[in-house]
């Protein structure tokens, strides 16, 4: 097993915000327990610290259009926003101990017109619907997560525009989601792309990491190794390289993520996600979480994995 310093994220909080009771319906998603009941999303956020997640994610995924609505976006967002931001950072400071350094918060930027719908993409908006989600999370968050990309351009525009809005040089991680339907072929985004074109993109625009979210294990092992291979021969080898899948089946490819509550397998008990999580650090990942499905249970197993290695969850790199 490689060696090396892992930094633990947390899982999926809409499934676990939902497992525990609160608001969680169509088409706000897990924005409903944000609007309703923001104590339980703090919950949330403990339970994955006490599971030894070094970071935790913002709950601003569904704080877009796709899901409030225009109206409510355009009255809500930054407000919404900003409660996301304060809930996370409160379960840090509620969370603080003597015996490990804190938790960082990461926010989360979600795909701008919907998860899986690179056909929905609309250049012209990403300023619009970014900037109130970035003015209402940046005093918050320690860095930026720009999660379940399913094309190019969006996390490069928003990368951009964090970088004009928050003067603070926040370390900006990517995480694409991936075709997982095919698993026999060369993983590709979603949109069509070729993960080779998308990690020379990243690696122009300087992000600090590369990470793989929202898709089945079976298909984030390759893109690891392909991601690996290609920043090495860029010269970019300190880009890190994670990874965090969901419990889904696998999805068609007219699938629209958010549209209902997917099944979850049940095969991908904490310590069979365990294997693939052992496989993605062997293969070169150093930071490794998981995504809709996937709850505390299963993060706890992560942290020892981490601990059994001599690996320290490193909260303190790239900041």
């Amino acid at each position: 097993m490689t060696k090396g310093k892992v930094t633990i994220i947390d899982g999926g909080i809409g499934r676990e915000l939902e497992r525990r009771g609160a608001p969680f319906k169509q088409p706000e998603w897990s924005a409903s327990a944000m609007i309703e009941a923001p104590w339980i999303v703090k919950e949330v956020h403990k339970a994955f610290i006490a599971s030894g997640a070094s970071v935790i994610t913002t709950n601003s995924y569904a704080l877009v259009p796709f899901h409030l609505g225009e109206q409510q976006f355009k009255k809500q967002c930054r407000t919404l926003a900003t409660i996301a931001g304060k809930t996370a950072r409160a379960a840090v400071n509620e969370t603080r101990s003597d015996t490990r350094p804190p938790t960082r918060v990461a926010g989360s930027i979600p795909p701008l017109f919907g998860s899986y719908r690179a056909d929905l993409y609309r250049p012209d908006r990403v300023v619009e619907i970014a900037t109130p989600l970035i003015e209402g999370l940046s005093p918050y968050v320690d860095l930026w997560l720009c999660e379940t990309q399913s094309l190019i351009d969006e996390p490069v525009r928003i990368k951009s525009l964090t970088h004009h809005l928050d003067m603070s040089s926040k370390p900006f991680w990517v995480s694409f989601t991936l075709d997982d339907l095919h698993l026999n072929r060369e993983p590709m985004l979603r949109s069509g792309e070729s993960l080779v074109d998308a990690i020379k993109e990243m690696v122009n625009a300087k992000v600090d990491a590369v990470l793989f979210n929202c898709c089945q294990p079976e298909v984030i092992g390759q893109a690891i190794q392909i991601t690996k291979r290609q920043l090495a021969r860029l010269g970019a080898g300190n880009i890190e390289i994670g990874a965090y899948a969901n419990a889904f089946p696998p999805q068609t490819e007219d699938a629209k993520a958010n549209e209902k509550l997917n099944d979850i397998r049940a095969d991908l008990t904490p310590s069979s996600y365990l294997s693939w999580a052992q496989k993605w650090v062997q293969d070169g990942a150093t930071l490794i979480g998981g995504c809709c499905g996937i709850g505390p249970e299963h993060i706890a197993v992560l942290s020892k994995f981490a601990q059994t290695l001599d690996i320290d969850p490193d909260v303190n790199k790239m900041v």
